[in-house]
């Protein structure tokens, strides 16, 4: 990451910043502390533009107040070879199957008309997975929009941090992400779907959303994953696979580690609010969670 929020919440999620409005970005951050020992917590942006470049004062001074930077995955550290030889293996169809043959028909018909009114053949992705098709779709949206990943204040943390010479800890393995989007490989119409559904209208999708980090407003974020994780079979596995079941093992990797050293935990802002977020996980688990901005 959703569509945005569900599959492609793994690369794409809460992107933030990324229409060009002059308004200052001032997203949440929350201490967390137990034993005497305080860790921060920061909900992320994967992707921006150029008014999201430089992290403000309060985020560098909680990096350089803690020993660890935590992160989902540090991008930093893959070349765009090892992503491509590491990549390919999740991305390609089994031998005998082709895009049309994952897809009804109806929906491979709409996305052969998006493909072609952008002068793109769909044949180039007939060994491909769906959610491939799908983030190519993103990734030219986004483009078109002006965004990209250089912006991401995920990949700004990660910089930050190896000025500061701070060991930068990994919840997760590319490989272990990319297993995400086989896991939903049965949702793949739905999936194609949203995404199709949101990029007619991109402002309306996402404008609210973006606003919503900005200001650090977690009630409208609540609605805002209320929304896209919604009743549906699909809604259901993807709140699973993308939130819950990471969640779960991210405190459990964490937990120990908090009472002992201060990390700087930067994770996508959706992994944050509800239940089974890491808020009130932490807090269950007897940590004082604290909204410090």
């Amino acid at each position: 990451m959703p569509h945005l929020t569900r599959l492609t919440l793994l690369f794409f999620v809460l992107v933030v910043s990324l229409l060009s409005h002059p308004v200052t970005a001032k997203p949440a951050l929350w201490s967390v502390e137990k034993n005497g020992v305080t860790s921060y917590l920061f909900g992320t942006v994967h992707v921006g533009d150029a008014s999201m470049e430089g992290l403000d004062k309060r985020l560098k001074t909680a990096i350089a107040n803690s020993q660890t930077v935590v992160v989902e995955l540090n991008t930093k550290a893959i070349t765009a070879a090892q992503l491509q030889r590491r990549t390919l293996p999740f991305m390609l169809l089994e031998q005998g199957q082709t895009l049309r043959t994952n897809l009804t028909p109806e929906t491979y018909k709409q996305v052969e008309q998006y493909l072609s009114a952008r002068d793109i053949k769909i044949e180039l992705f007939n060994h491909y997975q769906p959610w491939f098709v799908m983030l190519t779709i993103l990734q030219l949206e986004y483009t078109k929009a002006g965004f990209g990943e250089e912006f991401g204040i995920d990949g700004q943390v990660i910089e930050y941090a190896t000025q500061l010479n701070k060991p930068i800890m990994e919840l997760e393995s590319l490989e272990q992400q990319l297993t995400i989007f086989t896991a939903l490989s049965t949702q793949s119409d739905a999936m194609i779907v949203d995404t199709l559904k949101q990029v007619k209208d991109f402002d309306r999708y996402f404008t609210k959303m973006l606003s919503a980090w900005k200001k650090g407003d977690y009630q409208q974020l609540n609605e805002f994953y209320d929304m896209s994780f919604d009743n549906t079979q699909y809604g259901q596995q993807a709140e699973q696979v993308m939130l819950i079941q990471r969640n779960n093992a991210w405190v459990q990797t964490l937990t120990p580690k908090l009472v002992n050293n201060a990390h700087f935990i930067a994770v996508g802002a959706l992994h944050l609010p509800q239940e089974h977020g890491l808020i009130s996980q932490f807090q269950n688990l007897g940590f004082k969670v604290q909204r410090i901005y």
